[in-house]
């Protein structure tokens, strides 16, 4: 069975894939925090912006791998040979597993995923976004997009040019200073031009 926070359809808002429609699956759990505001002062990340924990949100339970997939169909709204979804979280490796991957590409669904890098992957997931945190162990090394929320304390990008990605992205930190982190991340692209700013749109729209 598969802890599930949440599952929707809407639009990517961030990254390489901005404006590509997709079902969210949003894992529950994370290994960097538990998600309980208590708890945040000694989380390894201590800034993120997302209710990962338990499964009582929309659409949210517990799945086996044959009712996640029946759900992810009946969100989306045609009747599709390819089927696009976002695995995220909290940490979604901590359970996607190869079972998990190898069925939803049996149902002709194409396997995104957001991770923080520091769990091995499953083999064949179509899109990795690694988006790594500050005092972690990366073991991730390899994939299609690097996503650093910055300025980030104890995180130097250039750190991390010499993974085997393709696409390389600083995400303004959402925080009282935003205004100023977009301003830092512009700067810091300009002076560096292999990255790529990613914005959070999905915000700026006012959409999930």
């Amino acid at each position: 069975m598969y802890a599930i926070k949440e599952i929707y359809y809407t639009i990517q808002g961030e990254g390489f894939h901005t404006g590509r429609p997709a079902v969210f699956v949003r894992f529950s759990g994370c290994n960097l925090w538990t998600g309980r505001e208590e708890d945040r002062h000694k989380a390894i990340c201590q800034f993120c912006d997302t209710d990962f924990w338990g499964t009582d949100g929309v659409e949210g339970g517990k799945y086996t791998k044959e009712s996640l997939s029946a759900k992810i169909k009946e969100l989306w709204p045609i009747d599709s040979d390819k089927i696009f979804i976002v695995c995220t979280g909290g940490e979604p490796a901590l359970q996607l597993d190869q079972e998990l991957v190898d069925y939803l590409h049996q149902k002709d669904i194409e396997i995104a995923i957001e991770t923080n890098g520091t769990v091995a992957l499953p083999d064949h997931i179509d899109w990795i976004c690694m988006s790594p945190k500050a005092h972690t162990e990366i073991v991730v090394s390899k994939g299609h997009e690097i996503k650093i929320v910055f300025p980030q304390k104890g995180i130097d990008p250039l750190d991390f040019e010499s993974l085997d990605y393709l696409h390389y992205y600083l995400q303004p930190m959402d925080s009282v200073e935003q205004e100023e982190n977009i301003f830092k991340v512009q700067e810091y692209c300009l002076l560096h031009p292999k990255w790529k700013m990613s914005l959070q749109t999905h915000k700026i729209l006012g959409i999930k």
